[in-house]
């Protein structure tokens, strides 16, 4: 048969047999994670009056920029007048997790009180509560568009656990209840007290906290996790600052897929036996280094203890309290 002739015969095949030919069209629903955005320019309203900006003079004893040009925030750097009202015309909503299990619950009433005083002072604020003795969390007022919704957790033998089951749960708060209520989210430890302003000067897309005990050594001192075998490693020489695990946030989906990312790498880890040196802080560093913050916050947004000497730090904002380690974890 001549090719011609073959080329026709398909044709009338397919023709009268276009029925049993056609493709089947199988309808497939992708759905799509409804993060909520808003347009956030930064308009700032008619008629505010603040000191002049200058582009010569800053402060000389501390760095404001990184080598990627995110901000680091310190004390001087920004106008508060300024930045909030920006952020109030854009009724935003900040959540925040902080989880209280076993003993921890002693710490809450300082947190909360505290963060009524300091926190986002002025926006909308839910705290998202995770604990095991909800009977046991504090009865504090809290302002005008200031939430708190308590979620009850199992209880756990080991702080280790603990602390690594949050990038896990706060994926799942993430996917489940926030993608469409919140505009930014941070987490924060529950054994801590805010001593002065936090407030939308620290929003950004992916924020990192400079850890307070590393901010003025060199890399070869920070406490990476330098085991090849874990998924949380990073090779001596690499990195750029230590970030604390006790203060990280972002916007929802942002932060959705650095708590995802650590949660897969943590179960990775897991399968293989191996526990990182710092837990989930030492994923969160891995996780930092490869994805860049897009605004860092100085010391001065999670000091080591509001009793120590601060150096440079010339305001202390947020800062762990003094504790007793084996008399509250529960597997020391």
């Amino acid at each position: 048969m001549l090719v011609t002739e073959y080329i026709i015969c398909m044709l009338i095949y397919l023709n009268t047999n276009q029925n049993s030919c056609k493709p089947q069209i199988i309808e497939k629903v992708i759905t799509k994670k409804n993060w909520k955005l808003k347009n956030f320019g930064l308009r700032s309203p008619v008629g505010l009056v603040y000191n002049q900006p200058s582009a010569l003079v800053s402060r000389t004893d501390v760095a404001s920029v990184t080598p990627w040009l995110a901000p680091i925030v310190w004390e001087g750097t920004f106008d508060s007048r300024v930045i909030d009202s920006i952020y109030k015309q854009q009724n935003i909503t900040i959540a925040t997790t902080v989880f209280a299990l076993g003993k921890y619950t002693r710490f809450l009433k300082d947190f909360l009180e505290s963060a009524e005083e300091h926190y986002f002072v002025g926006f909308r604020v839910h705290f998202y509560l995770f604990t095991d003795q909800p009977e046991e969390v504090p009865n504090v007022k809290l302002g005008q568009e200031r939430y708190l919704t308590v979620k009850t957790l199992p209880s756990m033998n080991r702080w280790q656990d603990i602390s690594m089951s949050r990038m896990e749960i706060l994926e799942k708060l993430i996917e489940n209840e926030l993608a469409s209520e919140a505009d930014y989210i941070f987490c924060l430890d529950v054994d801590t007290k805010f001593y002065g302003r936090w407030g939308v000067e620290s929003l950004g897309r992916l924020v990192g906290v400079i850890h307070p005990w590393f901010f003025n050594v060199p890399r070869f001192l920070f406490t990476y996790e330098h085991r090849p075998k874990s998924q949380a490693y990073i090779p001596a020489g690499k990195g750029d600052f230590y970030y604390t695990g006790a203060a990280f946030g972002g916007s929802l989906k942002d932060v959705h897929n650095l708590t995802k990312t650590c949660r897969e790498q943590m179960n990775i880890d897991t399968a293989n036996s191996i526990e990182a040196l710092w837990h989930e802080e030492s994923h969160l560093n891995k996780y930092f280094l490869y994805n860049k913050p897009s605004k860092l916050l100085s010391p001065e947004y999670l000091w080591r203890d509001i009793s120590m000497s601060s150096g440079s730090v010339k305001i202390i904002r947020f800062s762990h309290v003094a504790k007793n380690n084996a008399e509250v974890r529960p597997n020391l």
